[in-house]
């Protein structure tokens, strides 16, 4: 049986000095900014955190595989019940921005389901961690940890809606005008679904494509603080499968009305 525990505590100091690590290339004038091959940015930053973040999972868990953004990938982690999924710098375009909406996310998956999640936000100082069986936390830095869990807020009327800040779009715009939530907050990187966790907010439509390592770690917090994430078809998204991109985008929310947001949903996607 794993010591979920133990675990928390050596990845939570992995993303925290890889953190570090980025925030000295923050306070740098030139990031080394590059196009990937599908246009997205990629900067000193992403690579140096990647290569800290690999090195130590593999040496602290050399059994277990890993599927990293950053990282060639390596298909012998498809043999692997246990694999760690890494964004080493999620919200790169918010590290550009530099309006301290990025983090690091690290999530590990048994046979498909998520098991594990740290994010880390290193701007912010903001500290989310969860594993099955332990709950769901949030920290700061000198600060003792603190269980949180979703909003029970089941009114349209009454929820609070995430938006992405840069991947927002004509469903998103309609979504808004169409149900009068309490309000809209924005927001980059997988901080949207922490907010969701910690309940500060309660739910967040992504029409479009991600990939695997975008929410594996916070699909973890999520449901570990009451919460429920699936695919826009209503599936549970599976990881480590053998092309990480998720297709048919995704739905996360405090799980109060999961239905009637999954309704809406498909209106969006059908419109």
């Amino acid at each position: 049986m794993m010591n979920y525990q133990k675990m928390i505590n050596r990845v939570n100091a992995i993303a925290i000095e890889a953190g570090n690590r980025i925030m000295e290339i923050y306070k740098q004038a030139d990031f080394n900014i590059q196009l990937k091959s599908d246009n997205s940015p990629i900067t000193f930053a992403d690579r140096l955190a990647n290569d800290y973040i690999v090195a130590n999972l593999q040496t602290a868990f050399p059994q277990f595989g890993i599927l990293s953004e950053e990282s060639q990938d390596d298909p012998i982690r498809l043999k692997k019940p246990f694999v760690w999924i890494i964004d080493p710098l999620d919200g790169t375009k918010e590290f550009i921005k530099k309006n301290g909406e990025f983090t690091v996310n690290i999530g590990l998956v048994e046979n498909g389901s998520p098991r594990l999640g740290v994010i880390w936000a290193p701007a912010l100082g903001d500290l989310y961690y969860a594993a099955e069986g332990l709950g769901a936390f949030y920290e700061r830095p000198g600060e003792p940890a603190k269980p949180i869990r979703c909003s029970s807020r089941a009114k349209i009327e009454e929820m609070i809606l995430m938006k992405s800040r840069s991947h927002a779009g004509e469903k998103e715009a309609k979504l808004i005008e169409k149900h009068k939530f309490a309000a809209v907050k924005t927001s980059g990187s997988s901080i949207k679904l922490c907010l969701i966790a910690r309940g500060e907010a309660d739910v967040y439509f992504r029409f479009g494509p991600t990939s695997e390592w975008d929410i594996c770690a916070a699909n973890c917090i999520l449901e570990q603080a009451g919460g429920k994430l699936t695919d826009c078809l209503g599936n549970p998204v599976v990881y480590n499968r053998p092309d990480p991109l998720n297709r048919n985008g995704f739905l996360g929310s405090n799980n109060t009305i999961y239905e009637q947001l999954h309704q809406i949903c498909n209106e969006l996607i059908a419109s």
